[in-house]
């Protein structure tokens, strides 16, 4: 297991994980998300490529509609 940082909370997860299965566990809804790994927006079709590693820092944005 490795550690990573998600929206400031620590997760553990399995070794060699990919991003979509973390997205997948810890966001229901993958519409209208953006996420980052260490300050890089991943894009979502990358999001099966994107293996995570220890200490790795995630932010997972949900856009909101206002006006």
């Amino acid at each position: 297991m490795i550690s990573i940082n998600v929206n400031n909370a620590i997760h553990q997860v399995a070794e060699h994980s990919v991003l979509a299965t973390i997205i997948s566990k810890l966001s229901p809804i993958q519409n209208g998300i953006a996420v980052a790994v260490n300050n890089t927006v991943i894009p979502k079709s990358n999001w099966d490529n994107v293996k995570v590693s220890n200490n790795d820092n995630i932010l997972i944005i949900q856009a909101t509609q206002g006006g």
